[in-house]
């Protein structure tokens, strides 16, 4: 049987703890945790991030870039970290972002901003669960005090309401700051609910403060419209001869790509019609310490391109849920630090920034791949990158 990893109830984070408990890996499995231990920080610093804390997983690091970004928040260029183990990743995003520098750079629009907590309440008709509904809305004001007396940067902003048969979900809509802020959410909005059954709503037979509908950790047609996170846009006009010059195509066959690629996405029943946003999305995650997980909502998003009359392309992504945060989490741990920091996007004020320059990062890697398909150059691009056998 295998032995109890070693716990203190008083200091658990320190060098000795961790030490013990490889030791006791080491010696139940015969296998060395040599690199495990090699890390660079007190583990008094990952109090609150890791449980039974025995030391670090290293995870390749390049910068992409420059990438140049024309945002409400995000303004100049920038390099981007990016923590990825597949060759050609970080040399195709920074062939993106060649090309967007060169034509001018990327404009980004954060157009919506909310996180959201949905709790089911449950009566023994639908006639009872419509008129609680009702009884919501007028005491919208009073439901907003009690939520928000949990939080000093948290507001709440609407309550959507879902019906289904004598079932009634509400979806708390909360602005977070710079957090992510699903556990802000949270905490409001059992401090909401506790006072909603605490007025005894007639008819109410039961209540749940999750059920499901508010998608933590996955993507879903509600999120698209409505938003978990950031709804952020990302979009450019490439010259048609830059086209040319840099990316090997020209507009149309980059649009008729995607055009095919579109449709390929719904008939296989697809959330996205983007082509990897998934992957500038975590390696950029990794790298500053968001909630990695959050990559379900955050991968999602869709493409729209046309060609001008002139033959120059118009380019967008536009990513409906982007859960990032420049404090708290995972933030302020000591390389995702340093890295919110080369970009200026650590600590308050800066999630915006951090969302549109995530964004900008996508685009370039849509433009790259999407690119690398059409000119034929995808398959030998990672021959030439990305073989590691």
């Amino acid at each position: 049987m295998l032995k109890k990893l070693p716990y203190s109830k008083t200091n658990d984070y320190t060098t000795a703890q961790a030490a013990e408990r490889r030791a006791v890996v080491e010696e139940a499995t015969k296998q060395s945790t040599h690199h495990l231990s090699q890390y660079s920080f007190e583990p008094s610093h990952v109090a609150g991030n890791i449980e039974n804390f025995v030391g670090v997983a290293q995870i390749p690091m390049g910068f992409a870039g420059p990438l140049l970004v024309n945002g409400e928040y995000a303004k100049g260029e920038f390099y981007v970290p990016m923590a990825t183990t597949e060759g050609t990743l970080v040399a195709s995003y920074s062939r993106g972002m060649k090309i967007a520098r060169l034509a001018g750079g990327i404009t980004t629009t954060v157009v919506d901003d909310r996180m959201n907590r949905a709790p089911v309440f449950i009566f023994k008709n639908a006639r009872y669960a419509r008129d609680f509904g009702a009884w919501v809305t007028v005491n919208f004001e009073t439901i907003k005090a009690e939520s928000e007396t949990t939080t000093s940067v948290g507001k709440l902003l609407d309550i959507g309401q879902y019906p289904l048969g004598k079932m009634r979900w509400l979806r708390f809509n909360y602005f977070t700051g710079d957090a992510a802020g699903q556990n802000m959410v949270t905490k409001a909005t059992h401090k909401a609910c506790q006072w909603i059954l605490a007025q005894q709503p007639e008819g109410l037979e039961n209540f749940s403060l999750a059920a499901g509908f508010d998608t933590d950790k996955k993507h879903s047609m509600l999120n698209g419209l409505q938003t978990r996170g950031k709804k952020v846009v990302a979009e450019i006009t490439l010259p048609k001869a830059l086209m040319q010059d840099v990316l090997h195509i020209s507009a149309k066959k980059l649009f008729d790509l995607r055009q095919l690629s579109t449709a390929g996405s719904i008939i296989s029943g697809s959330v996205s019609n983007g082509a990897h946003i998934a992957n500038g999305v975590t390696a950029t995650f990794i790298a500053t310490g968001q909630d990695v997980a959050n990559v379900a909502e955050s991968s999602a998003g869709y493409y729209f391109g046309e060609i001008n009359e002139n033959g120059d392309f118009y380019y967008s992504i536009t990513i409906p849920s982007l859960i990032v945060a420049t404090y708290g989490g995972g933030t302020g741990l000591a390389t995702q630090k340093e890295c919110l920091d080369i970009m200026d996007c650590f600590g308050k004020g800066k999630a915006n920034k951090l969302a549109e320059i995530i964004a900008a990062t996508v685009l370039c890697g849509e433009l790259s791949l999407g690119a690398a398909v059409a000119a034929d150059e995808w398959v030998s691009s990672h021959e030439q990158y990305g073989r590691n056998r």
